[in-house]
C-alpha cells in the first residue's frame, strides 16, 4: 500500500469481512437465545464474557498484535451487548440522572442498544428489579476515596436480588463549556463535591473568583451549561457528550486515583469461572461474645479462603437491641466444596449475596 487511497481500499475490504463475520456470529447468537429460552438459562453470563476477553487478549499477545486487553475489552463488550439484545432485549435500571457515573458504568457493560431506566435513588433501583420492571440494576457499592455506600449494603441485606457482576471505573471529570474563550465564562456549575475535587485546576486557570453554583448532580451541571454560553460545567464525560457541551479540558480532578466499584444486580446465579469472588452478609449469633468474629473467620483461614473485604454495619435487632452485621467479600465461588463447607457450618448466620467473575481493578 503506497498511497492513502490504497489504505482506504484495504480498510473497506477488511470492514466488509468484519461485517460478514459479525453477521455469522449473530446468527449463532440467535440460536443460543432459542436454546436458553427453552432451558431457562440466563442471558447475561459475565464469567463467560470474561473468559472470552482473556482468551483473545492472550491470543493477541502471542501473535504480537496491536490490540491490548483494554482495546479488546472495549470492542467486545459492545459486541456482547448487541448479542444479548438479539437474544432478549434488556432493560437496565441505574442510579440516575442520565449522564451520571452510574449511567456511564451501565453503558460500559450493556452497550448503546439496551434500554436504560434512570432512577433517583438506590432503593428505587432495588425495587424496580425486584418487581420485574427491569432485568438488571446498576448501583455503586464503594469508592476508593469515600468508602462503602451504606445504603447499598443495607438494601442488599433485605433484597432477594443477587450480585451477578462487578466493575471498577476510574472517576474522571471534565471541564465543558460552549464559551468561545475562557474569559467569557462567568459561572461554573457542578455538584458540591466537584469544586472541592478540582481546586488546583480552578486556581491555575483563574476560576476561583467567578461564581461557583452547586447543583444536585454533574449531569444537571451539563444541562445548565448547555443552555448558557457564559457558563461551564464540571461534569462527567458522558454528561458533556449527552447534552452537547464541548469538553475543553479532560481529567481535571486534583487526584487521579479515584475509583468507584459498581455492582450489577439480577435474579440468577452465575456459573463458576477460574477467577470468582463471593459476597456474603454475616449476623453472628454470639456477636456480643469476645472473639466471635475471630472464631468465624478462622474457618475461612483453615480452608485457605482469602478475604478481600470485611465491613461492619450497625443493625437494630427485633427486640430493639443495637448490634452489628458484617459484609464480607472473599475469593472463590459458592459452589466450591471448600466454601460450601464453611457456609454450611454457619448456614443460619450467613446470607449469600452472589458469586461472580472478579472485576479488573
Amino acid at each position: 500500500m503506497k498511497t492513502l487511497d490504497d489504505c482506504r481500499v484495504a480498510i473497506d475490504a477488511i470492514d466488509t469481512e468484519l461485517l460478514e463475520l459479525l453477521n455469522k456470529r449473530m446468527k449463532v447468537v440467535e440460536r443460543v437465545g432459542e436454546i436458553k429460552a427453552d432451558t431457562g438459562g440466563a442471558i447475561y453470563r459475565p464469567e463467560r464474557e470474561k473468559a472470552i476477553i482473556e482468551r483473545l487478549t492472550k491470543l493477541s499477545q502471542e501473535e504480537n498484535g496491536i490490540l491490548n486487553r483494554a482495546a479488546i475489552e472495549a470492542i467486545f463488550l459492545e459486541i456482547f451487548a448487541v448479542s444479548r439484545n438479539l437474544e432478549l432485549p434488556e432493560r437496565i435500571a441505574y442510579l440516575g440522572p442520565e449522564g451520571s457515573f452510574t449511567h456511564q458504568a451501565a453503558e460500559s457493560r450493556f452497550g448503546a442498544m439496551s434500554e436504560y431506566l434512570s432512577l433517583n435513588s438506590i432503593e428505587s433501583v432495588f425495587k424496580t428489579i425486584e418487581a420485574g420492571r427491569a432485568k438488571f440494576g446498576v448501583v455503586p457499592i464503594e469508592n476508593s476515596r469515600d468508602g462503602i455506600v451504606g445504603e447499598t449494603l443495607d438494601l442488599l441485606s433485605k433484597s432477594s436480588m443477587k450480585i451477578v457482576s462487578e466493575l471498577y471505573m476510574p472517576i474522571h471529570v471534565a471541564f465543558a463549556t460552549k464559551a468561545h474563550k475562557l474569559e467569557d465564562i462567568k459561572k461554573i456549575y457542578s455538584k458540591d463535591k466537584g469544586f472541592g475535587q478540582c481546586r488546583d485546576f480552578l486556581s491555575e486557570h483563574g476560576f476561583n473568583d467567578i461564581e461557583h453554583i452547586p447543583v444536585e448532580s454533574t449531569a444537571k451541571a451539563a444541562i445548565l451549561a448547555a443552555e448558557d454560553e457564559s457558563a461551564a460545567a464540571i461534569c462527567s464525560h458522558i454528561a458533556a457528550k449527552l447534552y452537547g457541551v464541548p469538553v475543553l479540558f479532560e481529567n481535571i480532578e486534583d487526584e487521579s486515583e479515584n475509583t468507584t466499584r459498581f455492582i450489577i444486580l439480577s435474579d440468577f446465579k452465575n456459573g463458576m469461572s477460574d477467577d470468582d469472588k463471593t459476597s456474603i452478609l454475616v449476623r453472628l449469633k454470639d456477636a456480643v461474645e469476645a472473639g466471635a468474629l475471630v472464631h468465624f473467620l478462622q474457618d475461612f483461614d483453615e480452608e485457605k479462603i482469602n478475604l478481600s473485604k470485611i465491613e461492619s454495619r450497625p443493625s437494630i435487632d427485633k427486640d430493639g437491641g443495637f448490634g452489628y452485621w458484617f459484609y464480607i467479600d472473599f475469593y472463590g465461588h459458592i459452589d466450591e466444596e471448600r466454601i460450601k463447607k464453611v457456609i454450611d457450618k454457619h448456614a443460619s448466620e450467613v446470607t449469600w449475596l452472589g458469586s461472580y467473575a472478579k472485576g479488573e481493578n
